[in-house]
């Protein structure tokens, strides 16, 4: 009996892989070519590893297998090739195979590889379009482009399959669990955004960031939890792993297409098959809505791109959805072009938002004062919480994540015991030092989670505001109005200090005349 693979095997195996295309194919490129092929391997040994499953009960009943694997997650359909011939108009069948890692793997060594790698994805994409459909339209195993011309090309796909076929990379579920697979996907993620530098923010959030803003916006079984700018879905799976059982639905939309597709593979990695990604500009052509508005979520949780210019402030006052009816955020800045909309789609008196941004978005005035007044002035905002610097592969700027909470819309005459304050936090000087990056460690998202629900003024980290206290600072939410970090420096006593240095001269000549002495013995 083959025995169990372990994490680091398989992560360390995944990477390896991508040796094949260092120094040729920009990382940013590059990892779509792997994660591709890690999806495939992972489809195809679950399937194998259920037929062989299905045959012990069925036996040679290849017909019925089928049938019972296809009613199950996906379907690896049949690839045929054919030939037409030009006077008979007959078809003939050159080769049949099933749309499978395995069937490439054999034919490795044709010279039309990468032709064959995009036909078996076509295949899949085709026969499991509800789940599927569009996932491969960014990605090209037979681009000149991209991968060289025939003969590189071909030895490096040639390459790619058999890095794929390593013991460490059999993702047979009786070998290895479904964890250990979506994790290998977020490692990979994870180290490629190291690599691809500023492009990296297209579809990577760091993992302590997502972590802790997905327990900040505290999901809970039965919510629809959104990600409006979801990237490769980080975020949305930490969402989901904070809710017991899988009693909860997830929704996303991203507007590049190859990080979509990362996004919707990911989904199925973590068997998150039902989650709705959809593939669109939420600012200017949002796809997630029923009978013509806005869909409404329990969970709104973001990390967009900052200061997004050219995000559509054109249009934003014929908005059909009526988002930003508390005014139109500058051109050159989308930051509260996206909390507006997340605020929207929150479910009134219930939804929760929690987003990162940079922190221009909590003091800059103008429109964007106005919006930030009047979010303040409805209630919802809940907290702010600072984090350091250089926790992005993408920039070294320090970020907050803000906190909004529609349920405190109730509060009032009606419902007096809610709360109107707001919890600021400065976790900024509280990280794990790294090489490149910064990280946050458990006992730090834990110190800012402990002190957020308990809501306690705790000494240079944390002030919870009134809202006169707030209207006084005009609405600006910048975080050393709130928590005085300043540290008093040490009182220095100048004379004790200067016979200090008086005794230290002292022995230094002593020290200079022995030398001297020393270098006149060894000339003589």
């Amino acid at each position: 009996m083959s025995s169990r693979i372990d994490q680091k095997d398989v992560n360390n195996a995944a990477w390896a892989a991508c040796d094949t295309f260092r120094g040729v194919v920009d990382p940013a490129q590059y990892k779509d070519y792997i994660l591709v092929m890690l999806f495939l391997k992972y489809i195809s040994d679950v399937w194998d590893d259920h037929y062989e499953e299905y045959r012990k009960q069925y036996g040679d009943d290849d017909a019925r297998i089928r049938r019972k694997l296809e009613r199950e997650r996906f379907i690896l359909p049949t690839v045929k090739l054919t030939e037409t011939n030009d006077k008979t108009g007959d078809i003939t069948v050159l080769d049949a195979f099933p749309a499978t890692y395995y069937s490439l793997y054999e034919r490795r060594a044709t010279a039309n590889i990468g032709e064959l790698i995009n036909i078996v994805l076509d295949h899949i994409e085709e026969a499991n379009k509800s789940k599927l459909d569009g996932v491969f339209r960014n990605i090209d195993f037979n681009s000149e482009a991209n991968l060289g011309k025939t003969r590189d090309r071909n030895r490096r796909l040639q390459q790619l399959l058999e890095d794929f076929h390593k013991p460490q990379l059999n993702m047979k579920p009786s070998l290895v669990s479904e964890d250990v697979i979506g994790n290998t996907y977020i490692y990979l993620i994870e180290r490629f955004a190291s690599d691809s530098g500023k492009k990296a923010g297209e579809f990577f959030t760091p993992l302590q960031v997502t972590d802790l803003v997905a327990r900040l916006a505290q999901p809970k079984p039965g919510d629809r939890i959104c990600d409006p700018a979801c990237g490769s879905g980080g975020l949305l799976i930490q969402a989901a792993k904070q809710v017991d059982g899988r009693n909860f639905a997830l929704f996303g939309q991203e507007s590049n297409g190859s990080t979509w597709a990362l996004c919707r593979m990911n989904m199925f990695l973590h068997s998150f098959d039902s989650a709705r990604v959809e593939w669109c500009d939420t600012l200017n052509s949002p796809l997630l809505v029923e009978n013509d508005r806005l869909m409404k979520f329990n969970c709104v949780v973001a990390n967009p791109p900052f200061s997004l210019d050219k995000w559509g402030a054109e249009h934003a006052d014929s908005d059909q959805y009526n988002r930003f009816w508390r005014g139109v955020p500058p051109k050159s800045k989308g930051d509260w072009a996206f909390i507006s909309h997340m605020i929207e789609t929150a479910l009134e008196k219930e939804g929760r938002v929690a987003v990162v941004v940079p922190h221009g978005v909590l003091f800059r005035g103008a429109a964007e004062g106005r919006i930030r007044r009047k979010m303040i002035e409805e209630n919802l905002l809940d907290a702010v919480i600072g984090l350091p610097g250089n926790l992005f592969p993408t920039t070294n700027i320090p970020v907050a994540i803000l906190v909004f909470d529609r349920a405190r819309e109730k509060a009032g005459s009606a419902e007096p015991q809610l709360r109107n304050d707001v919890i600021f936090i400065d976790a900024s000087r509280d990280f794990v030092s790294g090489k490149n990056q910064n990280t946050l460690s458990e006992e730090q998202l834990t110190a800012v989670m402990a002190t957020y629900v308990a809501r306690a003024e705790v000494e240079k980290y944390a002030h919870v505001a009134g809202f006169d206290e707030i209207k006084e600072n005009d609405f600006n939410l910048n975080i050393p109005r709130y928590v005085d970090t300043f540290e008093e420096e040490e009182e220095i006593d100048i004379d004790a200090v200067q016979l200090e240095i008086d005794v230290l001269e002292k022995e230094l000549a002593a020290v200079r005349a022995k030398m001297t002495l020393k270098f006149k013995e060894i000339e003589r």
